[in-house]
């Protein structure tokens, strides 16, 4: 018989059409409390929803002290289960040097990046990870500070390409209740107390403020604006995809090289500005290159406005021609950077 905890996840996952079952399953397990109800929850499940898991703990190379444990706990918690186990080694710090990143960054870019190499060894359809509800506060507060928009402050979603998200919706006070009831130990990840990373001050400092000298309901009312925004943005997104292909066209003719493509004005000018913005943050991510907000608005002037003849040069070798009737995005000289114009 499920457990009350593991029903609710059940029906969170078959709610939001999560395309779990029958699938082949990656989950992401640190050995804390997030990921090893994640383990949990998902094994208990599985033969109901028809997937086959296998357990993932990375090891960033930060914390040698730590990483026996973790992995032995990770380790053992999978064999009890029944369920593979595989481990992958990344070093973070060398990571960070080389591509000039926070350690945090750099901790997020090489994690994903060894989820990805193992899914093609182990031949998995989707990646899990243990988001929580607080999780979830906590990103969008940081996401405020950096100044997103309403994409931004919608937060995670449960489902993000092939990432799935089953605990985004329960409080972490709910999941240690669970891992205690089933007698389940975890362990404490140390660099979650350092508050030289944001995300923790956040956590451990302006969360609870805010809750005690502000409003006690600030988590939920986050949670709340953050599931609005979502739905504002399934509808953007479903009306972008109807003007997408009137705007956007692939153009490649040997001169410009691969990814190439080619905007209308015409009909990028008749989109709701909401619309523009979207449009083009999605084209700068399909060829490869930074949607960074400046970005974003040198296009929207130029598409809306530009002069014929003049050109932008943006990052990662995209250069952008403005014509009379479109822009032209391409690469003359392959994705790298380099400089001078096109003509």
């Amino acid at each position: 018989m499920l457990h009350p905890f593991e029903y609710r996840i059940r029906q969170d996952i078959v709610r939001a059409a999560l395309p779990v079952g029958g699938s082949r399953l990656l989950l992401g397990v640190s050995g804390g409390a997030d990921s090893m109800a994640l383990l949990q929850v998902l094994a208990a499940l599985q033969n109901d929803l028809s997937c086959t898991l296998v357990a993932a703990y990375i090891d960033h190379g930060l914390r040698p002290g730590e990483t026996p444990d973790e992995w032995s706990c990770v380790r053992k918690a999978a064999a009890l289960l029944g369920i593979e186990c595989a481990r992958l080694s990344v070093d973070v710090g060398a990571i960070a040097a080389a591509e000039r990143l926070s350690l945090e960054h750099a901790a997020r870019e090489a994690r994903y990046r060894a989820f990805a190499e193992l899914a093609g060894q182990w031949s998995t359809d989707l990646l899990a990870v243990a988001h929580t509800a607080d999780d979830q506060a906590e990103e969008i507060l940081l996401r405020l500070f950096r100044g997103g928009g309403g994409k931004a402050l919608a937060g995670m979603r449960m489902r993000s390409g092939h990432i799935v998200r089953p605990l985004l919706g329960v409080r972490k006070r709910e999941l240690l209740a669970y891992l205690a009831d089933k007698g389940v130990g975890f362990c404490h990840d140390s660099s979650n107390d350092d508050r030289r990373f944001l995300r923790n001050r956040v956590r451990l400092d302006l969360l609870p403020l805010l809750e005690s000298a502000y409003d006690p309901g600030v988590r939920a009312a986050l949670l709340k604006t953050a599931a609005n925004l979502g739905e504002d943005e399934d509808l953007l997104e479903s009306l972008l995809a109807e003007q997408w292909a009137a705007a956007v066209e692939p153009y490649s003719p040997d001169a410009d090289g691969p990814g190439a493509c080619r905007l209308d004005r015409a009909a990028f000018r008749r989109l709701h500005p909401a619309l523009q913005r979207r449009l083009l943050e999605r084209l700068l991510w399909q060829l490869g290159t930074p949607a960074r907000y400046r970005q974003i608005l040198s296009l929207l002037a130029a598409a809306v406005s530009g002069q014929t003849g003049s050109e932008l040069h943006l990052s990662c070798g995209l250069r952008v021609a403005v014509h009379r009737d479109h822009l032209i995005f391409s690469f003359p000289k392959g994705q790298g950077p380099w400089r001078g114009r096109l003509t």
